[in-house]
């Protein structure tokens, strides 16, 4: 669970950044030094993004990654209700499925993607733009895109297959 915690601490601290235009917070710190924090947190966002990044993708060092994720190889399930019984033994049957679970976030550096975390935190970025937005200036479609990258995987985890939630993306175990 440190990873989770990692990418929600580091949403609270762009919360808190937010909230800049309140007096009470302002004056420990210069609207200047409130900017780089703003814009260093949509920044982390950025480094942690998952699949074909995009052409304005602000760190360069980042590349392309998890391109396969949802393949054959990625996507694992075990059929509890698909049971065979052979001579007194219980089998469990392996089934590999292909989805496009490409893009998202990852967790915590880890090329793991939580879904659940990632909606909470999205969540709580979109709510920071919706009560905070108008003092976010230069970084509002930053912080917009942060939360459409994250929407479309999201979208994309839960309506690929139906009736189906895909919640975590990982290297599956050897």
């Amino acid at each position: 669970m440190a990873s989770v915690t990692t990418f929600s601490l580091m949403l609270h601290f762009l919360l808190l950044i937010s909230c800049s235009s309140f007096h009470q917070l302002s004056s420990a710190f210069t609207q200047q030094e409130y900017h780089e924090a703003l814009e260093k947190s949509i920044l982390f966002f950025e480094g942690q993004r998952s699949g074909k990044l995009p052409s304005n993708q602000r760190q360069t060092w980042r590349g392309d990654s998890g391109l396969s994720d949802g393949s054959s190889y990625h996507v694992y399930f075990k059929l509890n209700c698909l049971t065979i019984f052979l001579i007194n033994s219980l089998i469990m049957i392996n089934v590999v499925i292909q989805v496009n679970l490409v893009g998202g976030y990852y967790d915590a550096g880890d090329n793991v993607k939580f879904g659940l975390p990632m909606a909470f935190t999205t969540t709580l970025l979109a709510w920071s733009v919706i009560e905070f937005g108008s003092s976010m200036t230069d970084q509002i479609e930053n912080a917009r895109a942060a939360i459409r990258w994250s929407t479309d995987y999201l979208l994309k985890a839960a309506t690929t297959t139906p009736d189906t939630l895909y919640v975590q993306v990982s290297m599956p175990p050897t």
